[in-house]
């Protein structure tokens, strides 16, 4: 992942649940759309084998990582089938020190501001704010006040008629 071809469109779509037989629709429809980078929550049953299957029929047209990484296991499967960035639902130190090590993009999770602070210096591509619903893009702005050099990745809540607010806030 490039990061600053993500800055660009830094919209992140999350797949969870799918099946392998849906792939190829699914990633075509993806391209269409116009986003430009998916993961895919390793907690999917076969995560590793579609994780291969949507790199195949992407071709390259889209960045495809792994998301929901909870374990070194869970990291090494998502790497070995194409994962080219790692997403988590909270800061795990070992997992995001592995991928700043070896320039992997990392976006673990974080929620209060000392955990947002702590994910950033651990190494964090981006932090991603998890779950964002519940505090909305006020609590964004809140954080980037103290924290304005800490990149934030809303997720959880973000929709068609929230993103440009929190585009707005951070």
């Amino acid at each position: 992942m490039n990061r600053e071809s993500f800055k660009k469109l830094p919209v992140l779509g999350i797949l969870r649940g799918i099946k392998l037989e849906i792939v190829q629709e699914l990633i075509e429809a993806i391209i269409a759309s116009g986003l430009r980078s998916i993961e895919l929550a390793m907690n999917t049953p076969a995560a590793g084998v579609i994780i291969k299957e949507m790199v195949r029929v992407a071709e390259g047209r889209l960045v495809i990582g792994a998301g929901t990484v909870l374990t070194k296991d869970d990291l090494q499967r998502a790497l070995d089938s194409g994962a080219s960035f790692i997403v988590l639902p909270v800061l795990i130190p070992e997992i995001v020190e592995y991928c700043v090590k070896n320039k992997i993009p990392v976006f673990p999770g974080a929620l209060t501001p000392q955990e947002i602070y702590q994910a950033s210096r651990a190494g964090a591509t981006m932090v991603k704010v998890f779950p964002s619903k519940f505090f909305g893009p006020a609590y964004i702005k809140e954080i980037k006040a103290p924290l304005p050099d800490i990149e934030l990745l809303a997720c959880g809540g973000v929709s068609v008629t929230t993103i440009k607010e929190y585009f707005s806030n951070g």
